[in-house]
C-alpha cells in the first residue's frame, strides 16, 4: 500500500510542480503584454499630440493662403483687421485670467 501512496504523491508533486510552472509563464506573459500595452498608450498620446499640431499647422496654412490671395490694398486692411481681432482675443484672455 505505501507503494501506491508514493506514486500518487509523486504524481501530485509533479502536476502542482507543472501548474507552477504553467502559472509563471502565463504570469511572465501578462507583466510583457501590460509594458506592451502602456508602450502603445504613450505612442496613442504622442500622436495624438502631433496630430494636433499638425491641425494646427494646416489651419495656419489655410489662413495664410487666403491673405495671400487677397489682391493688394485689401492685404493691408485685411491685416489691420486681423491684428484687431488678436488685440480683441488678447483683451478677453486677460479678462479671463483675472
Amino acid at each position: 500500500m505505501d507503494v501506491k501512496y508514493d506514486e500518487i504523491f509523486s504524481s501530485l508533486r509533479y502536476k502542482i510542480k507543472s501548474l507552477i510552472s504553467m502559472y509563471e509563464d502565463q504570469k511572465s506573459k501578462v507583466n510583457d503584454l501590460e509594458k506592451k500595452n502602456l508602450q502603445l498608450r504613450q505612442q496613442a498620446v504622442e500622436l495624438e499630440d502631433k496630430l494636433n499640431e499638425l491641425d494646427k499647422k494646416y489651419e495656419n496654412l489655410k489662413i495664410a493662403k487666403v491673405l495671400s490671395s487677397v489682391p493688394g490694398e485689401d492685404v493691408h486692411d485685411t491685416k489691420l483687421q486681423v491684428n484687431r481681432i488678436v488685440r480683441e482675443i488678447d483683451k478677453c484672455i486677460a479678462l479671463l485670467n483675472r
